[in-house]
């Protein structure tokens, strides 16, 4: 021990900045095995249950040996997974006591972490990755990092040499994204393509109104839906992915473990050609690898990063924003769908945020880059973002995700965080529209656009009201959007017919690349007899849609007073909306949306009760209620319950069976090898890796 200490100490001196260990030669094994052999040790040597604290050991930092027994009882507090004799893993144990895989906490160090992960105590001495190599200083072209990674990940599992980690310094551009590939050999099976372009159908509130009579704001609806896809999930339109994930202080534990199941779902749903780049935060930011393709090797090198992570620190969203947003504004090549992930449990601890004016409202928008706010006349990259947890920011978390034109979901229970990622991201491999336009026109002259009901969409109107736009930008297989124009009809003149607007729907192809142009030449008319029998039918359609726009409106007027302290108004709103939704004219015809609106408000009412339940967790549910409703897409809201009862329209097929995808995996140990292809190859490629079993269908 005393060579090895002055062996440390000259290293130290020299700049090495090194951490010894002891190379596995011949005699640690035993007559029965071979000196290079390092199988990952099987299924049954791991147990399946929650992580739990090491047991603290006297060993140093070596290669396993039989000599040290309490090692095989370990597991690594970082990755998971367990520490056995027999793995050819380096283990490093600390002035605290608590042992840990080499390759792990040299990661958790790289992110400037100097504290044990486990109890907390400050180290004097840290195990730091070696940064005197001639190829690592040498390399600074844009190929660098990969070329870091791939030394690190050769020397790290090879069994043959130290366990090195390299961690290259982020450069000052992130432009050394991998390079897209869309070559149509390299496409995947079943070529992508769609069974036609956006449906469109038209409803007025009524189809006759008698020539005497007038009405005023009348409802026309303009019902869309996308195209479903032809082939499997990945004959689809490539997707740019950045995630940015909260690993401060509040993430230890069952969290972090959860965060890295979800995330490697995540990354074995990603197909080859699309690219991903995971951004990690605490008391600062970090991108742990640049936009990179998901292919098999691809796949198992983010893995790893992201099993690396280690919960610390404070929470810096505004940070981690920003270099999420520098990966998507600096890269290089583009593929044609992008989008941001962002996940947290808790409020920004490092950025001031206060209200623009004297009684405003505060101003979350800050916490949000202004190059990703949604500008006129610019394509926006949404934030979906994930408050998960009670303490959690779901003001700052939904101010964000709607300025960008994103959804803000609500993970109420641990268990769900994998089928809310599920969900997100069944929606984002399904895009077969990108910059949808609705433009309305008034065909009879004397008639005037009154309204437009879109939601958070962009609308607008010119200035004699003769006609009209929607912004709607990307749609999902499947999904449909509802808009409602409203305008005047006056009392009618000779003619036994009028016509009222015509619409024309805009979008591109993200395959294709081409422009559709659905409608435009047909009118929406209504019949002007001299005299109607009866009252006039209402249509079921038109009435739903004002249901829905009702129950939305009341519920962003109830969250208002519910920010004023005032829940007895905000529960009297929602009862009141709720009531008045029960006898309409599709709750009457038993209409599924009709019913599920008045249960979601009654839900409401309930976490609405008291100051206590609606800080802990009624805000949270109510936003993300109104990110739902305003942009017509399925969030993830409440605990495992809502997940499955939550308004059923707005989810699409993909969605549905991305979610019912995670629900039916079961994960072991580790969060990070879940597995959407089980075939004995990519469980070998797997294993070849990972020394903890694959998940199995349960």
């Amino acid at each position: 021990m005393g060579g090895e200490s002055k062996w440390r100490k000259l290293m130290l001196a020299l700049g090495l900045n090194t951490c010894l260990y002891h190379p596995k030669t011949s005699d640690d094994d035993d007559s029965t095995r071979s000196p290079s052999s390092h199988a990952p040790p099987r299924s049954s040597d791991v147990r399946h249950r929650m992580p739990t604290t090491p047991t603290p050991s006297s060993s140093g930092l070596h290669m396993s040996k039989y000599g040290i027994k309490s090692s095989s009882k370990q597991m690594c507090a970082i990755c998971l997974t367990s520490m056995k004799a027999t793995d050819g893993h380096a283990i490093f144990t600390a002035e605290c006591s608590h042992s840990f895989h080499f390759h792990c906490i040299t990661s958790n160090v790289k992110h400037g972490n100097r504290v044990c992960p486990v109890c907390r105590a400050k180290w004097k001495e840290i195990p730091l990755e070696r940064s005197g190599s001639s190829r690592v200083k040498s390399s600074t072209n844009s190929g660098s990092w990969m070329a870091l990674q791939g030394m690190a990940h050769q020397q790290l599992y090879s069994g043959r040499s130290a366990p090195l980690l390299f961690q290259a310094p982020e450069p000052p551009v992130f432009n050394d994204d991998e390079l897209v590939n869309h070559k149509v050999e390299e496409m995947p099976s079943g070529d992508f393509d769609s069974c036609g372009g956006v449906e469109m159908k038209t409803y007025p509130e009524i189809s006759a109104l008698a020539k005497s009579t007038c009405f005023d704001n009348f409802g026309i609806l303009i019902n869309l839906k996308a195209p479903i896809t032809k082939g499997n999930l990945n004959s689809r339109a490539p997707i740019d992915l950045v995630t940015v994930l909260d690993i401060s202080g509040s993430m230890t534990g069952t969290k972090i473990a959860l965060l890295k199941q979800a995330m490697g779902f995540v990354v074995q749903n990603l197909g080859p050609l699309d690219r991903l780049s995971v951004i990690a935060f605490s008391s600062s930011a970090r991108r742990l690898f640049p936009l990179r393709r998901m292919t098999e090797t691809g796949k198992q090198e983010s893995l790893q990063m992201i099993n690396s992570l280690v919960a610390n620190g404070g929470t810096n969203i505004a940070e981690a924003l920003k270099k999420g947003t520098k990966v998507m504004t600096e890269r290089k090549f583009k593929n044609p769908v992008s989008s941001m992930i962002l996940l947290s449990d808790g409020q920004d601890t490092y950025t001031s945020i206060s209200p623009r004016k004297t009684g405003s409202k505060t101003d979350y928008q800050t916490l949000l880059p202004s190059s990703m706010q949604c500008k006129k006349d610019e394509t926006c990259i949404p934030i979906h973002t994930f408050g998960f947890g009670m303490d959690h920011d779901a003001s700052a978390m939904h101010s964000i995700s709607e300025h960008s034109g994103g959804m803000f979901s609500f993970i109420e229970a641990e268990n769900v965080m994998q089928d809310a990622f599920a969900q997100c991201i069944g929606g984002l491999l399904s895009v077969v529209v990108q910059e949808l336009r609705v433009e309305v026109e008034c065909v009879h002259p004397v008639l005037r656009l009154g309204s437009i009901k879109a939601g958070s969409y962009k609308v607008g109107m010119n200035e004699n009201g003769r006609s009209g736009f929607i912004e709607v930008g990307d749609l999902y297989a499947e999904e449909e959007r509802d808009f409602l124009v409203a305008m005047d009809v006056p009392v009618g003149e000779s003619d036994d017919k009028m016509s009222l607007v015509k619409f024309k729907v805009i979008h591109k192809d993200p395959i294709k690349k081409t422009t559709v142009t659905v409608g435009g030449n047909e009118d929406v008319i209504i019949s002007r007899p001299e005299s109607i029998m009866g009252e006039p039918i209402v249509s079921v359609e038109v009435d739903r849609q004002r249901n829905r726009l009702r129950a939305a409106s009341a519920i962003a007027e109830a969250q208002v007073a519910a920010e004023r302290g005032n829940l007895a108004a905000a529960t009297s709103v929602l009862e009141d909306c709720r009531k008045k939704l029960s006898e309409s004219v599709s709750a009457r015809r038993g209409d599924r949306l009709c019913i599920g609106l008045v249960a979601e408000l009654r839900e409401m009412k309930e976490r609405m009760a008291t100051r206590r339940v609606y800080e802990s967790s009624g805000r949270a549910y109510v936003l993300s209620g109104l990110s739902s409703h305003s942009w017509q897409r399925a969030t993830a809201r409440g605990d495992s319950t809502g997940m499955t009862s939550q308004i059923q329209s707005y989810q699409t097929q993909s969605m549905v069976d991305m979610v019912n995808l995670s629900q039916t995996m079961c994960f072991s140990r580790s969060p990070s090898t879940s597995m959407v292809n089980n075939s004995p190859k990519n469980k070998k490629s797997l294993r070849s890796i990972y020394s903890f079993p694959l998940p199995q269908p349960r």
